[in-house]
This record gives structure tokens, C-alpha cells and sequence, in this order.
């Protein structure tokens, strides 16, 4: 268990402990609404090394459970464990199985042995984390020699239609805030872990109009956390302001939703000092 009574993060994050209460929150409605998270994990597993054979696997930011189960297909000779900020997620994947423990814990600070896995799986959760350079280091702690960290994340560009949409309505903080992708490729560069692979891939999704997609971010528990975010009910001359911005956006497929994704895939040397 990992204690989340930490002071308030810096300006650019969100407080840990909204994320992990909005998302408990979101957890009976999530998988109903969770494309973009099944699309990257999906494509995040493809780019695992082929000759990985884990006998223990570590699922963090686990969620729902939903890649915890596909890794348990992947190596099902394996040992899985799910960790997550949200305890309300963890219940409720418990139910559907897939791991073999279930752990409330900080990817800063996680409560793992040291090299007691040879798998890090970890999948649109890492852009919550303050410090990313202190999740490399963990995962390089509780990595066996040669074993795998694989990640993917959100970098600045994310969610670009609705940040511009709302800046042409007030200067307040709509939308979550991102690191660069440089940041990753410096921090990933400067860590003790080998870069096999670090690229950005946009993934874009369409939607009918404004509503459905904030609609879908509620859902997903990944509505607007950061601090400077405008308190209260979103009045009814703003909101028909972010449609009618929202409008010089839209295609025929319908109003476009960009995210960033970094997909990264990192190992930690076989011998120390490699």
C-alpha cells in the first residue's frame, strides 16, 4: 500500500489523489467508453520483444483489468500483478481476474521487491506521474537484468482541438496538461535503462459533437484535473461558445479528437554497469 498524502504536485499535474478518485469513480463506466485506451494497449503489446518469456509480469496502471487479462493470454505460464493508484479500479478488476495480485500503489514509488519482474506493462498511465524520472527509476529497480519496461503515455499536442476550442471562450485550465515529447526522449535518454524503441503516433478519434466527447472523458474518469481549472458548472453562453469554436474543426467523419501517444519500450541491462 503506498501513501498518497503527499503535498500538492506542480502546476503542470494534477494532485495524484484526484486522479485516483476520479478514476475509482469511473470504474463500472469505463470499459464502455475506452477506445483509445484499447487501441494503444493493443498496440503497445506489438511492440514487445518477441524472445520475452516473462515468469513475472507487472500490469501498472492496471485499470479495469482489461490488459492485465490480455497479458495473462500472452504468457499465461506467468505470474501477473496489477497495480494501481485507484483502489476502485483494482475491485473492480479483481472480479474479472487476470492477474494473480492486485496492489494500491504509486508508479513513483512502487511496492515491488527489486528485481522481481521481468515485465513492466504499463499503458496510458504514466502521464499522471509528476516525476517520470523517479517511474524510470523504480522500473529500473524492480526490473530483473534484461528485463522490459514498455510504455505508453500522452505528450503536448493531446486534446489540441478542445484546448484551442476553449481558448477562443476564456483563459481558464480546460483541458489536462501534457509533458513534451522531448522531455520523454531526454528523460528516457538520461536514464539506466537501454531505449530499444521511443516514438509519438498520432491516434486520432471522431465524434458527432462536443457533448459525446466530454461525455466519453467523464466516463473515462480523465475530464480536466489540473489546477487553475474553472470550478463549478460550465455556464450556457461558454458552452455554446466551445461548439460553435469547436465547429472549424469538424470533418466528415466527424469532430476530430487528437492524442499524442509516446509508445516507448526500454531494458534494463543484462549485466550491471552495461
Amino acid at each position: 500500500m503506498t501513501d498518497l498524502s503527499l503535498p500538492g504536485l506542480p502546476g503542470a499535474l494534477p494532485d495524484k489523489r484526484q486522479v485516483a478518485a476520479s478514476f475509482s469513480r469511473a470504474a463500472a463506466s469505463y470499459d464502455s467508453v475506452a477506445e483509445l485506451q484499447r487501441a494503444v494497449g493493443t498496440a503497445l503489446l506489438e511492440q514487445l520483444p518477441g524472445a520475452l518469456e516473462p515468469q513475472r509480469w507487472l500490469d501498472l496502471g492496471s485499470g479495469t483489468g482489461y490488459f492485465s487479462r490480455a497479458l495473462n493470454s500472452c504468457f499465461p505460464q506467468a505470474a501477473g500483478v496489477a497495480v494501481d493508484i485507484a483502489e476502485g479500479m483494482l475491485e473492480h478488476a479483481r472480479e474479472q481476474g487476470g492477474a494473480h495480485h492486485y496492489v494500491v500503489g504509486d508508479a513513483e514509488r512502487l511496492p515491488l521487491r527489486e528485481a522481481s519482474v521481468e515485465l513492466i506493462f504499463t499503458s496510458l498511465a504514466v502521464q499522471w506521474c509528476g516525476d517520470f524520472r523517479a517511474v524510470l527509476s523504480e522500473a529500473r529497480r524492480v526490473l530483473q537484468p534484461g528485463g522490459v519496461l514498455a510504455f505508453a503515455s500522452l505528450c503536448v499536442g493531446t486534446l489540441d482541438e478542445l484546448r484551442e476550442s476553449w481558448q477562443a471562450v476564456d483563459g481558464l485550465v480546460h483541458v489536462n496538461r501534457f509533458r513534451r515529447l522531448e522531455d520523454y526522449q531526454r528523460l528516457c535518454g538520461a536514464s539506466e535503462l537501454q531505449v530499444l524503441s521511443l516514438q509519438a503516433r498520432p491516434h486520432v478519434l471522431y465524434y458527432p459533437d462536443v457533448r459525446s466527447l466530454t461525455h466519453e472523458l467523464k466516463a473515462l474518469g480523465a475530464h480536466n484535473l489540473n489546477p487553475g481549472r474553472p470550478a463549478g458548472l460550465t455556464g450556457r453562453a461558454r458552452m455554446q461558445g466551445l461548439l460553435q469554436a469547436y465547429e472549424r474543426f469538424r470533418q466528415p467523419q466527424g469532430l476530430p479528437a487528437t492524442y499524442q501517444v509516446v509508445y516507448g519500450v526500454l531494458q534494463k541491462p543484462p549485466v550491471e554497469g552495461d
